[in-house]
């Protein structure tokens, strides 16, 4: 077999020169993009195969190609361990990430016009839940949820209401910055209600559901999609899983619905991860996930910063800057010089823009991932308030000694699936 990457360093020294800068910034830096991860080194092998020449319309034997002898099982293992892991009663492993996948879902139960409930960017949400600048608010009535002032959490009266008024054909629940557990039973009373179909967006959240460490939608919504990165620890793709009666319309809506053949690469690299996930070791992995999250959220809020609900139940911790007065941009962009990654984000009723918000992101799935435990989420919460205070004051030396502080840290712990000096 070729070593692809001396195969690229003789054809494109300039891009294997930067993905070797870029494996160095992983490995150095603490990772706490909520919605990143480290994978392992089977799925980066799965992921960057000849399973990458092959092109495979439709689906595990309805394909439009010849040649499927070895992709169709490759398909079927994945859906099967899908299934098994999710305990749903199909899985369409095909969608090329999170927003095709919840587009999908537009397709399969909407009409353009027709009205969808979902939570609000603002507060949480997902662009492809209805926001204005998505295709989703701009093709489809969007009515939006938010979360409680004082409490940071959804209200379930207001989604009540809201489903009532407006008889929505779907209700989407979970988002990209929601630090908090889903009441899905809520959700799916609601929409048993006004006769929508429930689908949970559980991208950000997969990993901890198969590892047992967040309550499953399964039972209670009869669509979930999903990303496969994140907390699931596998490949940029997605997934949807639902109930057999939703197969069909899911799978049309997909394949030819939306999109072409499936990145075959990446179907194998999901089947990894999801081998991956079925582990005792997984599990240990998910609650730990959330034991560092705690930690983290703890250790901030005897710093006096601000959390979005007041801390966190899974992966994710949304902090509200205001009251240091410092923008979430010059935070995040401080922490960066620090060497520690994470993304300015808005809270819930934000008074500042989108693209200069007051708040900072942030997740432990990365940093789980290489080992790290509670005492060095202790460490984390300090520099970052530190560094919060010191972008405040324009302080860029002690901004510098922090970074070197982290590298220390981070050179004994050893990331996943990357091998550097």
């Amino acid at each position: 077999m070729t070593d692809v990457r001396s195969a690229l360093t003789a054809t494109d020294p300039e891009i294997a020169g930067l993905i070797a800068s870029e494996e160095q910034r992983q490995a150095d830096t603490i990772r706490l993009i909520a919605s990143e991860n480290y994978v392992s080194a089977a799925v980066l092998e799965a992921t960057g195969t000849v399973l990458t020449n092959k092109y495979s319309e439709g689906y595990a034997g309805k394909r439009y190609y010849e040649g499927q002898q070895f992709i169709d099982p490759i398909e079927e293992l994945a859906i099967a361990r899908a299934k098994s892991l999710f305990g749903v009663d199909h899985a369409n492993v095909q969608p090329y990430s999170g927003s095709p996948a919840n587009l999908a879902v537009y397709l399969a139960f909407l009409s353009p016009g027709d009205t969808v409930l979902g939570m609000g960017l603002a507060m949480g949400g997902h662009l492809t839940h209805g926001h204005a600048v998505s295709a989703t608010g701009k093709w489809f009535k969007a009515v939006h949820y938010g979360v409680r002032r004082d409490t940071g959490v959804v209200d379930f009266d207001e989604i009540r209401s809201l489903a009532l008024e407006h008889r929505p054909k779907v209700i989407f629940c979970g988002g990209t910055a929601v630090p908090r557990t889903i009441d899905y039973a809520s959700f799916a009373t609601i929409a048993a209600e006004v006769g929508a179909v429930l689908v949970a967006d559980i991208a950000h959240i997969a990993g901890l559901i198969a590892g047992g460490a967040h309550p499953s939608p399964v039972g209670h919504a009869s669509v979930i999609t999903t990303t496969t990165h994140k907390t699931l620890r596998g490949p940029r793709g997605a997934m949807i899983l639902c109930d057999a009666e939703h197969a069909a319309a899911i799978d049309k809506a997909v394949f030819p619905g939306l999109q072409g053949g499936p990145h075959n690469h990446t179907t194998a690299a999901i089947a990894v991860a999801l081998r991956e996930a079925a582990t005792d070791d997984f599990k240990a992995y998910a609650h730990a996930i959330v034991a560092n999250s705690r930690a983290l959220a703890t250790e901030l809020g005897s710093r006096g910063v601000d959390m979005v609900s007041g801390g966190s139940d899974n992966h994710l911790i949304l902090i509200d800057l205001t009251n240091r007065d410092v923008p979430g941009k010059i935070a995040a962009k401080a922490l960066d010089r620090a060497g520690i990654e994470c993304n300015y984000n808005a809270v819930p009723f934000d008074t500042r823009k989108p693209f200069d918000p007051s708040g900072l992101r942030i997740g432990t799935a990365a940093v789980t991932s290489r080992g790290m435990g509670v005492d060095e989420m202790r460490q984390i919460g300090r520099w970052i308030d530190e560094v919060v205070t010191a972008a405040g004051k324009g302080d860029e030396e002690s901004i510098t000694k922090i970074g070197a502080e982290v590298r220390s840290v981070t050179s004994a712990f050893p990331a996943p699936g990357i091998t550097v000096a």
